[in-house]
């Protein structure tokens, strides 16, 4: 395992990952890799060069080299174009599962580290061995695991990875930054699609879907409470950004053909809730892990990335299709979206499939 390519963002978590490998006596290169639009929009505010400067100066101080490498062209091909279709068709898409898979795993494998026995990362997760077999698993620090955007990649691409902060919290992680010196020690985490952060993001679609002005009705009442600037900015369960007075309003469903978003009112309403999530385009992990998820089977599951697990029961209508019957309702299913699958003990990564 001595040659390894480390992917790098700047920030405190794959730095430390570095750090990590380094007292470990590995010697990685450094990869930094370059995904941002060709031009600028309204709230664009991209860090790359601010980040290319604290990926030199971590490799300076380690005595390690550092490739920038580009992988714009793949990156708006393979999951920015799929992000935008699936807007438009009035899914909500998580472009981080795709980057994963096709882009930090994919892509950047194919292109820059073939010659390279692994790829390591910042990513709070885990691989673990059982039964002559690599599983991805969760990692020691149950709020900052990142399994949920990890559960797309394939088996093959599981063997190559190494996550060197699996068994540190990022507290942990923040005080060895501190211990030595590392300038992003307390740097802010980057949110959102990563070149265009949180707050930015609504300007990035209004730069490339543009707006659509349409209707907001109650569901209940039927009565038209306002109007938005296209069904692309709203997200089921979504409560922020409505506009609408006498709240709470939340999101309930979207119709894509006349581009109404239904809302309905309450703290919690239960049209935002689910108890029945159906799914498609299911895809295992690691060899077996069917045995772990026969029908009619315990397991717990993810709908989005968040520390808390919910428990249900997993039930097929064929190889790749089915859906879960959650014990506990759930807020804001959102079709489009990634349901990732637990075994009972919420430690091993079963697969994932696309809510339907």
């Amino acid at each position: 395992m001595n040659n390894i390519a480390l992917l790098i963002s700047g920030g405190v978590d794959s730095s430390v990952a570095a750090l990590q490998l380094v007292e470990q006596g590995y010697k990685p290169t450094l990869f930094y890799i370059v995904i941002g639009p060709n031009e600028n929009f309204d709230g664009y505010n991209c860090s790359m060069e601010e980040d290319i400067e604290m990926c030199k100066w971590i490799a300076n101080k380690l005595n390690l080299n550092l490739e920038i490498v580009n992988l714009h062209e793949e990156y708006w091909s393979k999951v920015m174009e799929y992000h935008l279709n699936s807007l438009i068709n009035g899914f909500t898409p998580n472009p981080d599962v795709l980057c994963n898979r096709l882009i930090k795993f994919g892509a950047f494998n194919d292109k820059f580290a073939n010659d390279f026995d692994i790829i390591a990362t910042g990513h709070y997760a885990n691989v673990i061995a059982d039964n002559d077999l690599k599983w991805l698993a969760t990692a020691k620090d149950h709020t900052k695991d990142q399994t949920y955007f990890l559960a797309n990649i394939s088996y093959e691409q599981l063997s190559k990875v190494l996550f060197p902060l699996a068994n540190l919290t990022k507290n942990e992680v923040k005080n060895i930054a501190k211990e030595h010196d590392f300038p992003n020690s307390m740097r802010k985490e980057s949110m959102g699609i990563c070149f265009i952060g949180k707050n930015n993001y609504d300007s990035f679609i209004q730069s490339r879907l543009g707006i659509l002005k349409g209707e907001i009705i109650d569901i209940n009442s039927n009565e038209i409470l306002g109007y938005h600037k296209g069904h692309w900015f709203y997200t089921i369960g979504q409560r922020k950004g409505l506009g609408l007075a006498g709240g709470p309003w939340f999101v309930i469903k979207k119709d894509i053909e006349n581009n109404v978003v239904y809302v309905a009112k309450g703290y919690q309403p239960e049209e935002v809730y689910k108890k029945i999530i159906k799914f498609k385009n299911f895809e295992i992990i690691t060899p077996t892990s069917e045995n772990l998820m026969q029908d009619n089977s315990e397991i717990c599951f993810k709908i989005r990335h968040t520390p808390i697990f919910t428990k249900g029961i997993i039930h097929w209508l064929n190889n790749n299709s089915g859906y879960v019957e959650s014990t506990n309702p759930i807020h804001g299913v959102a079709s489009g979206q990634y349901i990732v699958i637990y075994d009972n003990i919420m430690k091993k990564v079963l697969g994932s499939g696309i809510i339907d």
